[in-house]
Parts: structure tokens; C-alpha cells; sequence
């Protein structure tokens, strides 16, 4: 009997979640060859931006002509974040293959994130989830701090369960579950997988794991074993949340395929144009990514 899923699909969430976090600011210009560089990599989802308001995350004000100007692979679907009918409209104008909304399963790290309360965000979210939908495009429905919350601590899985339900009902196609602070541990995937995977389909969920414990790849391998094939990465390790003081980027894209071509998983992504398009960025940044299998192909080159 095979141990490990035969595929696995990979979101590349580094130019919306990725570079959120950096003061750094990237030229329009370069995020657009960057995300062409993504685009011809084999990856088959790119978060590319965020139609949040300009004044949260000014590295992403550029969302609308990054979406109008880059490259469009027709094997790549195009998504981007967005909070509200506003940014909806924007982002449908930009031209997005799929819509991404978010809350968090935390009522204190919802306040903070997106100042309203857990049941204040359902109204908004619901309308957005209806409207991309009737407009043809995909929605993933993030949910945030599922396993531990800076203000509240442990989260329980009954609390993100009923936080899927709802986003599951207003018409969301799939749900990503983000370790927010990056600090579960095997025992709390279990925990939490135990739940969700009794109530919903495997091919509805996506992991999200940040890498602060450097405890990621272990849930990745965690999460196959209960075969989950859906994950969400960031290359070179970019990233972190504003409002999750401490916490580290998403697993990096590069590290991740690493392990996942390791088992024989397939993920029809090239690694190193994957290494090329993490350099590049990297060389904007002008700083060293936390990917450990970036240090490997930079040190041969």
C-alpha cells in the first residue's frame, strides 16, 4: 500500500504573502518579471497581490497594474487576497482567476487583523464569496491561527470547524488552514486534521504553514500521512503576518519540493527554475531567504 499521495499540488503565495511583510519595497516592474518567472516554473496557482487598502500593506498598492501586466500562463490560475466588495471589484478588474478571502478562527486575532469580530466578518466575507462566484472565479477561503493565537493561545478544532462551516456554506470552493505563528507541532495537525477531514472532502482542504519553530516540514509530512495533497509555500521562505508579532515566513516553495520529489511525489514543478525565480527576488531584497535548499543551490552556483 503507497504511503505517500501520488500528487501533490503546491500554491505559490510568495509575491501576495511572501513579500506583505517586507519593508523593502520591490518595483512594479520587478514583481511583474518575477511573477513570469513563477509563471513558467510548473507551479499551477500564483497568489500574485492583495486588493487590500493601500494604507495596511503599502508593498502591494501596485496590485492592479501587477495583475494587469503579467504574463499569463493558461495552465496558471492568478489569485489574489481580497477583503471586501471594494477590493472584489478591483481585483475582478485586474483579472483574477480566483478570489482569496480571509478571517481568522481567533476572535482577538480577527479584531486585530481585520478590526471586526468574528460574527461581523461573516456578512462581508459571504458577499464577496457570492458575488466571485457568480462571476466565475474560484474562491479559497483562508482561515487563520487555526492551532495557536497570539492573543488567546491554544485554539480548539470545534472553533475552526465552525468557522469552515460558514465559509463552506456561503459557496467557498476550498479552505486554507494557516499555522498563522508557525508553532504546531505533529500532535496538533493530528488534533486538528482528525476533525476537519471527518467533516469535509481531503480535496477541500489546503495547508498553510508558516516556518517559525522550523517545525513546517514535519507537519507537511504529518498532513500526507493523512493525505492531505494540497499546500500552500512561499519561495525562499518569504513572509510573516503583521499582526502575528515573531512569526516566520510560509514553508518555502524550494524546501518543500525538495522533500516532496525526495518521496517520489509529483508536482510537475521544475525545481530549479523554481531555485532561479528565488534568487531573483532575493537579489532584490538584498537579503539571505531562510530557505535551506536555496543556501544549497546558491552555494553550487
Amino acid at each position: 500500500m503507497r504511503r505517500w499521495p501520488e500528487y501533490v499540488q503546491i500554491k505559490e503565495v510568495g509575491p501576495r504573502d511572501g513579500l506583505q511583510n517586507e519593508k523593502k519595497r520591490v518595483l512594479t516592474k520587478d514583481k511583474i518579471t518575477w511573477i513570469n518567472k513563477l509563471s513558467e516554473s510548473g507551479i499551477s496557482e500564483i497568489e500574485y497581490s492583495s486588493f487590500v487598502h493601500p494604507k495596511w500593506v503599502p508593498q502591494l498598492s501596485d496590485a492592479h497594474e501587477v495583475g494587469k501586466s503579467i504574463k499569463r500562463h493558461p495552465h496558471v490560475r492568478y489569485s489574489a487576497l481580497v477583503p471586501n466588495m471594494k477590493g472584489l471589484e478591483l481585483a475582478l478588474d485586474a483579472g483574477i482567476d480566483g478570489a482569496s478571502v480571509f478571517m481568522s478562527a481567533s476572535e482577538s486575532h480577527n479584531k486585530n487583523n481585520i478590526n471586526k469580530s468574528i460574527a461581523e466578518t461573516y456578512p462581508v466575507l459571504k458577499e464577496v464569496i457570492v458575488e466571485a462566484k457568480a462571476a466565475g472565479k474560484h474562491v479559497t477561503a483562508y482561515v487563520s491561527t487555526v492551532f495557536d493565537c497570539p492573543f488567546e493561545g491554544s485554539i480548539s478544532p470545534d472553533q475552526v470547524v465552525a468557522v469552515c462551516d460558514r465559509l463552506l456554506e456561503f459557496g467557498a470552493d476550498d479552505i486554507s488552514l494557516g499555522d498563522t505563528l508557525g508553532t504546531a507541532v505533529p500532535s496538533q495537525v493530528e488534533a486538528l486534521l482528525d476533525e476537519v477531514l471527518r467533516r469535509y472532502p481531503k480535496d477541500k482542504i489546503i495547508m498553510h504553514y508558516h516556518d517559525t519553530r522550523g517545525m513546517a516540514i514535519a507537519n507537511i509530512m504529518t498532513s500526507l500521512e493523512y493525505g492531505v495533497t494540497r499546500f500552500d509555500s512561499s519561495i525562499g521562505g518569504l513572509g510573516g503576518c503583521p499582526y502575528a508579532p515573531g512569526a516566520a515566513g510560509n514553508v518555502a516553495t524550494n524546501d518543500i519540493l525538495y522533500l516532496l520529489h525526495g518521496l517520489g511525489i509529483k508536482t510537475g514543478i521544475d525545481e530549479k527554475k523554481v531555485d532561479e525565480a528565488a534568487l531573483y527576488i532575493q537579489k532584490k531584497l538584498g537579503k539571505t531567504l531562510p530557505s535551506k535548499s536555496l543556501a544549497y543551490a546558491s552555494a553550487q552556483q
